[in-house]
């Protein structure tokens, strides 16, 4: 059984809240769970700046951290790192995408079974600490419009009581993932881009499954498609975070991008780092440089990539 929460730690500065997010540029449950043990126990890692310059040292120290947020398509690996957050007073929330995606399009992902078997797991040490991931949603020859209809409302139906919130965003092709979506579907561009109006009726059938489900639909950066149950999304979200933490948070909003309502945090993640192989991914330019450098990483680190 997972001890009750017993220690209410007050945050170590009287400014903004420092939440460490781990991580949108990589999946650290899945492959880096070690590594993040080892810079936790030395109250530190360094971060390369993806956009060049130095590489910068975020504190891991229990006195500075108010809240870490994890993002995975397999937490199993840090299940227990999970509890024992939890038990020590440390809020966290864990963003984990299950798609039921064809393996053509994710290749080395767990089943759709053993990724909700894992939400549970979570909601069992805070019902607030789970948020399911539908993203991206892609339109192609094998996902087409009612094939996500049926597709989400199984997995919505199965996460019922799982889970409050379900974020999701269609999918933007950026060079590296038009190169990987064209692998995938053998030199084809079998995918699109539907135009807004097909866009809101989608969004407005999911929303309607989500919420007969208890789930808010929320959508990531894309503020023009919001409306008809489609909220804007706070990916890393002070408010529920403060929740899991039984404490309120002083947090700025400061998104990554246009559209992002996130609030402020520290990512010590790495691109081109994740193996799972996901063709529409926008954080891995060559899937087999991401698996050698996943196989030949050292867990002593200081640095992820």
């Amino acid at each position: 059984a997972i001890s009750p929460l017993t220690i209410h730690r007050p945050s170590a500065r009287l400014g903004r809240a420092m939440i460490v997010s781990a991580s949108y540029r990589t999946d650290i449950p899945a492959f880096y769970a070690e590594w993040f043990r080892n810079r936790r126990a030395a109250g530190f890692a360094m971060v390369r700046n993806p956009y060049g310059g130095k590489d910068y040292r975020v504190s891991l120290a229990r006195q500075d951290v108010d809240a870490f947020v994890f993002w995975t398509r397999n937490a199993a690996p840090m299940l227990d790192d999970f509890a024992r957050l939890h038990d020590e007073g440390t809020p966290f929330t864990v963003t984990m995408s299950i798609l039921g995606y064809p393996k053509q399009l994710d290749a080395r992902v767990i089943d759709t079974d053993t990724a909700i078997a894992q939400l549970r797991r979570i909601a069992a040490i805070h019902p607030r600490g789970g948020v399911w991931r539908y993203d991206p949603i892609l339109v192609s020859d094998l996902t087409p419009p009612d094939w996500h209809r049926e597709n989400f409302a199984r997995l919505s139906g199965a996460l019922a009581g799982v889970v409050d919130e379900v974020t999701i965003s269609f999918a933007t092709i950026y060079a590296k993932s038009r190169r990987n979506l064209a692998r995938a579907f053998g030199g084809r561009e079998s995918w699109r881009d539907p135009e807004a109006a097909e866009k809101r009726e989608l969004l407005a059938e999911l929303a309607a499954i989500a919420r007969e489900n208890g789930q808010r639909l929320t959508i990531c950066s894309q503020p023009d498609l919001t409306g008809d149950g489609v909220e804007p999304a706070r990916c890393i979200d002070s408010v529920r975070l403060a929740d899991a933490g039984g404490r309120p948070f002083k947090a700025k909003t400061k998104g990554n991008r246009p559209g992002c309502l996130c609030a402020e945090s520290r990512d010590i993640g790495a691109y081109d780092t994740c193996p799972h192989g996901c063709a529409y991914c926008y954080a891995v330019k060559r899937r087999e440089k991401a698996i050698v450098f996943a196989r030949d990483h050292d867990p002593a680190t200081e640095r992820l990539g």
